[in-house]
């Protein structure tokens, strides 16, 4: 019979004659047959079905050796012994190779045939050790899931005892062999059927022996941790997941990070590789151990993996949210990163260019779940967006994208905020990683965030964009000096030629913070802007003071190298209220400096008591209306003006007390104090120096315009600047003490600026104290910034009188601080017998930078800048060709600051090259790009909680006129950049050359890290 069916399948006959033979050949399987005949017929069949030409020969092979095995059992019995098994996993048949699927389909078919039969438990052992040495020799995917199969039916085949546990191992290590190199989706289906069914015997092998499970987990982090693998772990073994009972969880997690013998970068390879598994389509809570994982870590605090890890693999996770098989579990590790990674904006900027794709494409792609998913996506980016405020050029195109969407409440966001924060464990955080980069296309280097010091940044960023401090500061001889001015002076000329991105000031950040700042801790950016300028005045004006005391025979030289260019004469003698009036003044007073006469008319005798006073700054206050439209009339205001401390006997009331002996003498006092404690009281953004004190409402002077902000527009920097100087009433509680009357008196106080500064820095009191509740609330009203402004200056002022305020007693501290304006009739009744000025001149300013504040609370938020693009050798003085000043005598005689004219738009100030969108530069910490003005005045409406905080005013000369009698500019206007002095330039070639060194290892580095992840992505498909 074995003859007839050989040559009716090396026939021509067709198919269906075939088929009536072969049913003939098999019913003859009922009929007995000799020993040989069996054996010649199994000998065919399995020919037939080992090395058939095609797929019929095969089908028949088994068709037959079924028939002929069911009823000559015996006889198959004697064929299909353990020795012809082992051979053919050992050798393979004929040319069939050991290792084809086909030799395990046809044992597994075998088996089936001999169930029953007691020899079959010889096969079972000899299978048992073939099956570890076959999985030992790392076989494909396909004969994997083939052996799987096969175990799976027959489980006393699989190996027991000690090397069941070598056997899950094996197999474990053999799936991390798995690569696809498929592109047809069906192709990749069929790898990933394969690969759970390799899968499946392990679960079925772990719940029946348990004992094997923890070897087979620590075979897992075994490869995935290793740094000297020859090859890339396959993210197949994501398969493995979601056959580890969810309960072992957090058992497993905590005997893993405590483990002292796993090194982080171990633990940081292990991480990164369980994250690709999220490619992975059909692998369940994987998610949920990442987390965990996650979790742990921070749990005992190594928060270096986390920053690198989340740094490094939070794109890819990203990218996954495009694929509805594995975006639930993509979302919620990409929510647990960002919500935990708190301490610095740099990982959810990474995935923020491709937010608007991602939104636009769920919004249309029309997948049943999409919908609910954008919801909770849009939800993660309001978070984000509210937790690192303060990037609006980052942000508009997302806010944009998502305005449809329902925006959660701010508790809810805080809610969110504060449940996966691993930051909040610690306060001393490194700053993260920064991946080195070149700069960006505008040419200007950023600052690194050295931990919540957006403050300095911001601050420095606007000294650096004065174009002439700048130019100054670099142009100083200081070699070899210690002097903060020479650390101001190194991180100026980084900031000016360095090749990186972003420059990390740690150096100048140590010798520049205020002894009162908390290292990490979010400051006031005034606060520390006062606080620089007086420590760089004080420095300056002690090596005056030394330098006056030196014999006459010190060179110029020398003297040129540590102080200004011209000093007082060293027979003069030196006095610190000298220092205002003659040549010795210091660069921070040459530069920011300006003068002001605070005057006190008593209204019952007419006597009128003057000081003139330095200051670098002006403190606006908000008008009440301003402040009050949530709380009501009663509640306004209660500050003044607090003029710049930086050349007072203090840093201000807060910083008096630490700041007075260490800073020693200064030039004069503090003017205007703060008001009492009433319902609100205006203060500097994070506590700053303001301190709330008694004092009665203060109402605005009929010469000053206040505009209630709930209907009418906005107010602008010249109202503030006007209320700022507008006249006031001291009365009742705050009455002056008359000495010509020798009694408290109603009086009158009025301040006139009589000396213009070169940069006028103005600072917006946007926080007011609310004594109901006891917190302090920012004032998010909306201020119109003008490009152009007019600054009224008195000239030819009259002369002190000699009952002016001669000592800064604190009665008359208390004095000038309780302010209260007065009413139109009030005004009436000053004496025309008064002195008054003989002029007023409007000296125009030209706007350079601004510093935002962004949040809703003073003890938070971040601070960014706006600077101007100044690149001419004087960058601003075209300016003075477009302005409009119509009626120009009468403008100079309007004792009030206005915003000018341009000949066109007011926002349309661009340089003379034409490229008005990059007019402005935005600095936000490491990211500099281009900005408008346009943006700068739009801020606030775009991000409410955004709102401009510090100013900076360039003073304009117009030709022909010389404001202050002082000459053009003071001299303080420089032609060009001054050449890099030797030591800052040696400084400078040898930081970029390790930079360069580290773009050209880092670059390298990415391509390897490319090569190894490249193929995550073919399996996550829809």
């Amino acid at each position: 019979m074995d003859k007839i069916l050989e040559g009716l399948m090396s026939s021509n006959h067709p198919v269906p004659v075939k088929k009536v033979i072969i049913k003939k050949v098999v019913e003859a399987a009922e009929k007995a047959v000799t020993e040989e005949q069996c054996q010649a017929m199994f000998t065919l069949t399995t020919h037939l079905i080992l090395l058939g030409e095609d797929a019929f020969q095969k089908q028949v092979g088994f068709q037959v050796l079924e028939a002929y095995a069911r009823y000559h059992r015996p006889e198959f019995e004697r064929y299909f012994s353990k020795d012809f098994v082992l051979g053919l996993l050992q050798q393979g048949y004929g040319e069939l190779h050991h290792k084809d699927p086909a030799i395990i389909d046809f044992i597994h078919s075998c088996l089936r045939l001999l169930i029953s039969c007691p020899s079959v438990l010889e096969i079972f052992s000899v299978i048992q050790v073939e099956v570890l040495r076959m999985v030992c020799e790392r076989p494909d995917p396909a004969l994997c899931a083939r052996l799987s199969t096969l175990l799976s039916d027959f489980v006393q085949c699989i190996p027991k005892d000690k090397t069941g546990g070598l056997f899950c191992q094996q197999l474990v290590r053999t799936i991390s062999y798995f690569q696809c190199f498929a592109n047809e989706e069906q192709e990749l289906r069929e790898y990933v059927n394969q690969v759970t069914r390799v899968s499946t015997l392990l679960q079925n092998i772990w719940k029946t022996d348990p004992t094997t499970l923890l070897p087979s987990l620590q075979e897992v982090f075994s490869i995935i941790s290793s740094t000297e693998l020859t090859y890339e772990p396959s993210i197949a073994l994501a398969c493995l997941v979601q056959h580890i009972p969810v309960q072992m969880i957090t058992v497993l997690i905590k005997s893993l990070t405590t483990d002292h013998s796993v090194k982080d970068a171990n633990m940081t390879k292990a991480l990164c590789r369980m994250i690709d598994w999220l490619s992975w389509p059909l692998a369940h809570n994987v998610d949920i151990w990442v987390i965990a994982l996650l979790k742990g870590l921070a749990a005992v605090q190594k928060f270096t993996i986390l920053i690198d890890v989340t740094q490094l693999k939070i794109e890819l996770v990203f990218n996954r949210l495009w694929y509805p098989i594995v975006r639930q579990g993509a979302l919620a590790v990409l929510s647990h990163m960002l919500l935990s990674f708190q301490h610095s904006p740099e990982a959810f900027h990474l995935v923020v260019p491709r937010v608007v794709p991602l939104v636009q494409s769920l919004t249309t792609d029309g997948h049943p779940n999409s919908k609910e998913f954008l919801l909770q996506f849009s939800k993660l980016m309001h978070c984000m967006m509210y937790h690192y405020s303060g990037f609006p050029d980052l942000y508009d195109h997302i806010l944009e994208s998502i305005k449809d969407l329902p925006k959660p409440e701010e508790d809810e966001i805080k809610l969110v905020l504060n449940q996966s924060a691993w930051t909040s464990q610690s306060n001393s955080f490194a700053p993260g990683f920064l991946r080195p980069s070149g700069k960006s296309e505008t040419g200007k280097t950023g600052l690194v965030n050295l931990g919540n010091t957006c403050y300095m940044n911001s601050i420095i960023q606007t000294l650096f964009m004065a174009t002439d401090f700048r130019r100054h500061v670099l142009s100083l001889n200081l070699n070899g000096s210690e002097r903060l001015m020479k650390k101001l002076q190194l991180l100026f000329a980084f900031l000016a030629h360095t090749q990186r991105a972003a420059y990390a000031p740690k150096n100048f950040l140590e010798a520049s913070r205020p002894p009162w700042f908390n290292a990490g801790s979010q400051q006031d950016c005034s606060e520390y802007l006062r606080f620089l300028l007086d420590r760089l005045h004080e420095e300056e004006k002690t090596i005056q003071i030394l330098q006056s005391s030196e014999p006459k025979d010190v060179s110029a030289d020398d003297r040129h190298d540590n102080g200004p260019k011209s000093l007082t004469s060293p027979e003069e003698p030196v006095s610190p209220q000298s220092f205002a009036d003659c040549d010795s003044r210091t660069l921070i007073e040459r530069t920011f400096g300006g003068k002001l006469i605070t005057g006190i008319r008593c209204m019952l005798c007419n006597s009128i008591s003057e000081k003139e006073e330095p200051f670098t700054d002006l403190s606006l206050a908000f008008c009440p209306s301003a402040t009050s439209a949530d709380s009501g009339p009663a509640e306004g205001p209660m500050m003044g003006p607090v003029m710049g401390p930086v050349m007072g006997p203090v840093m201000g009331p807060v910083m008096g007390p630490m700041m007075g002996p260490m800073m020693g003498p200064m030039m004069g006092p503090t003017v205007g104090p703060m008001m009492g404690p009433e319902p609100h009281c205006q203060g500097s953004v994070n506590g700053g120096s303001e301190n709330p004190e008694s004092g009665p409402v203060k109402s605005p002077a009929s010469s000053v315009s206040i505009v209630p902000v709930t209907s009418e527009p906005p107010l602008s920097v010249p109202d503030l600047v006007n209320y700022f100087l507008a006249p006031e009433i001291l009365d009742a509680d705050n009455a002056y003490f008359c000495e010509k009357c020798s009694s408290l008196q109603r009086a009158e106080r009025t301040l006139k600026i009589v000396s213009a500064p070169e940069y006028l820095i103005l600072t917006l009191l946007r926080f007011a104290y609310d004594a109901k509740c006891h917190v302090r609330r920012k004032i998010l009203d909306n201020v119109t910034i003008p490009a152009l402004m007019r600054l009224p200056v008195h000239t030819h002022a009259s002369k002190p009188s000699p009952t002016s305020l001669q000592e800064d007693s604190p009665e008359c501290s208390e004095n000038l601080a309780k302010k209260l304006k007065p009413s139109q009739n009030e005004e009436e009744e000053r004496i025309d017998g008064a002195v008054q000025d003989t002029s007023v001149h409007s000296v125009p300013y030209v706007l350079c930078s601004v510093v935002m504040h962004s949040g809703l609370s003073s003890e938070s938020g971040h601070y960014y800048s706006y600077g101007r693009n100044v690149c001419e050798v004087d960058g601003t003085q075209h300016l003075a060709n477009c302005l409009s000043l119509k009626d120009d005598n009468r403008a100079d005689c309007i004792p009030s600051c206005s915003s000018l004219a341009a000949s066109h738009e007011q926002g349309n100030t661009s340089p003379p090259s034409g490229h008005a969108d990059k007019d402005w530069l935005l600095f936000n910490d490491s990211r500099v790009t281009y900005a408008s003005f346009q943006s700068v005045q739009n801020i606030t409406n775009r991000f409410p909680k955004d709102t401009a905080y510090v100013l900076m005013y360039r003073k304009q000369e117009i030709p022909g006129k010389s404001v202050n009698g002082t000459g053009v500019a003071n001299g303080m206007r420089m032609n060009a950049e001054p050449p890099l002095h030797k030591e800052l330039l040696d400084a400078i070639i040898k930081d970029n050359k390790l930079f360069l060194q580290l773009l050209v290892n880092l670059q390298w580095g990415l391509k390897n890290v490319d090569c190894n992840c490249s193929h995550t992505s073919l399996f996550a498909f829809h």
